[in-house]
């Protein structure tokens, strides 16, 4: 006999945990942002008068949800930037516990300052980036300088810059670990080739996974339509080939477009992938043509992030691969995921398309959309 639909409630124990966790997944998506690499960024400063300025940019909402679950309070929301201010500076021996300075391996108390937010409002879905102030006098006969942040979720970039030397040193530091040590009276040693490309690379692919769940959505949207491999990796070459394209020629200044028409519409390319996978019962050649032109912004949207990063200027050419390899490999795992945890069981199910394909498209076009209308607003 044929295959017949079964009741969701009899598809066994390991599908319904699927199901619960996709929904669950969906039900927090349109709270979350598309690119969180970078959005933490530290700047180290010494002065020849023997002061240093530590300036930490981040989103002021994070922050602060931090703080209030280090405190054992429950977490703030709909707040003005005026009020994150207020919050944050009041828990000010809170993240100064959380924030430490170093000379010579020595720990220091740096002075606090809330210099001031991006933008007035958090109520409305903007992400309000605040600068945090780290100051005071460098120890005399300093010759090293230690920095470590308690409240990182992952990566972010360190530049530190010596009056003297115009030419700055960044470094990656991972999360709540504590940076090399930067030598006052010579620049640090760079990178190797290897570690320049080791450091992209996981870079690239941490953009995607867990951090970039735009690019994520816009995966599995172009992975639902079919799962016959040689129409996914059709799909999948021409968005690769489209972004690659569009990373190169961003990062080399060839051209350019702004973010507030990049960002907005990536999101408006996730929410026509939802909408077509309704519509449409297979797969045709203006798919691919579609997707390869969707990649070309996918790739800007890229370019923005490394453009936060950095490139370091001795292995340009290294990390620019690095990271699109990094971005490749996440993408490729996605689909892995899915045809694991979806496809493998129930791709060639009768009810496939509408149990699954036409419910998760839905929810992939409904937060498209509401991406489309948040970033718009906060352009």
């Amino acid at each position: 006999m044929p295959d017949s639909p079964r009741p969701i409630l009899a598809l066994g124990r390991r599908q319904l945990y699927v199901a619960i966790f996709l929904l669950s997944t969906f039900s927090i998506l349109p709270q979350l942002g598309g690119h969180e690499i970078g959005s933490a960024q530290v700047v180290a400063s010494f002065s020849q008068e023997g002061t240093y300025v530590v300036d930490l940019t981040i989103d002021a909402t994070t922050l602060l949800a931090r703080l209030e679950d280090l405190a054992g309070e429950d977490r703030s929301l709909n707040l003005s930037a005026a009020e994150l201010e207020a919050r944050i500076t009041s828990k000010t021996a809170l993240l100064l516990k959380n924030v430490h300075v170093h000379f010579d391996g020595k720990p220091v108390a740096p002075l606090f300052e809330y210099i001031g937010s991006s933008s007035e409002h958090a109520a409305d879905g903007n992400v309000v980036e605040a600068v945090l102030r780290f100051s005071g006098p460098v120890p005399p006969g300093s010759r090293s300088f230690g920095w470590k942040y308690d409240l990182s979720y992952g990566s972010y970039a360190l530049t530190l810059r010596n009056e003297l030397d115009h030419q700055p040193v960044r470094q990656w530091v991972e999360g709540d670990a504590e940076s090399v040590p930067f030598q006052l009276a010579s620049r640090a040693p760079a990178l190797s080739r290897a570690q320049t490309a080791m450091l992209y690379l996981k870079l690239g692919f941490t953009h995607i996974i867990p951090k970039g769940l735009d690019h994520i959505l816009f995966v599995i949207g172009i992975f639902l339509l079919s799962t016959r491999i040689g129409e996914v990796l059709k799909q999948v070459t021409a968005f690769t080939l489209a972004h690659s394209i569009t990373l190169a020629l961003t990062i080399y200044g060839i051209v350019s477009l702004s973010p507030r028409v990049v960002e907005p519409a990536i999101a408006i390319s996730i929410a026509y992938i939802g909408v077509e996978n309704i519509v449409s019962r297979r797969m045709t050649r203006w798919r691919v043509v579609l997707v390869f032109a969707f990649g070309l912004l996918h790739g800007m949207g890229f370019a923005g992030v490394l453009s936060e990063l950095g490139l370091p200027r001795s292995e340009f050419v290294t990390a620019l691969i690095s990271f699109n390899v990094g971005v490749e490999i996440g993408q490729l795992a996605v689909i892995a995921i899915a045809f694991l945890v979806v496809a493998s069981w129930a791709g060639r199910k009768p009810w496939y398309r509408q149990r699954v394909v036409v419910p998760l498209s839905f929810l992939i076009a409904l937060t498209g959309l509401y991406w489309t209308v948040e970033r718009i607003r906060g352009a």
